[in-house]
């Protein structure tokens, strides 16, 4: 099976030959204009060149090389496809990115997870001794050493760890009792 593609060296019709002839002319110069157009954007680049020498094959009047200035006209028909994509992108709404929506969905998960964890938390917490209650507020939750929080309780160091320890796994006791890991 013998397959020609348009463009290419066996190409057989003048126009596809006149296109390849183009691309291997101008597409460098064309690709490097587009791509600075785009901002670096390679694909789009990519497309913007290949939609470009489309349409330079539909024009159909590029194998004859009769005073028609055909590197400007490439880079007008490039500047359009580019401007047309653009305005395209504005006037319709704003895309929203594949995982965003999720994220905004998950946020207010969060929030339920928290406070229903929040609420656990407060019942297990319920459940302890008030000293050992009370130990872990001092350490924990009012970010103190246990040196600080002995102070504050008026009682030993070593009382304040070994309540901490103790209450930290009657705690761990309480949330399993609850569901919680």
């Amino acid at each position: 099976m013998n397959v020609t593609v348009i463009g290419s060296a066996s190409a057989v019709s003048p126009e596809e030959r006149a296109l390849r002839n183009l691309y291997l002319e101008h597409g460098p110069a064309l690709y490097a204009y587009v791509l600075r157009m785009l901002g670096g954007d390679t694909h789009r680049a990519e497309d913007v060149l290949q939609e470009t020498l489309l349409r330079c094959w539909n024009k159909q009047t590029l194998a004859d090389g009769e005073g028609m200035a055909v590197r400007p006209w490439m880079f007008r028909i490039a500047r359009n496809i580019v401007i047309d994509a653009h305005r395209t992108k504005t006037a319709r709404p704003q895309e929203i990115g594949g995982a965003s929506w999720l994220t905004e969905l998950g946020s207010d998960a969060d929030d339920i997870e928290r406070m229903l964890s929040s609420i656990v938390l407060h019942d297990a917490l319920r459940a302890l001794t008030p000293a050992h209650r009370a130990a872990l507020e001092a350490t924990f939750f009012a970010d103190r050493t246990t040196q600080q929080a002995a102070i504050a309780l008026g009682v030993p160091q070593g009382t304040v760890k070994s309540r901490v320890y103790y209450a930290l796994r009657s705690l761990r006791t309480a949330l399993e009792e609850r569901g919680m890991r």
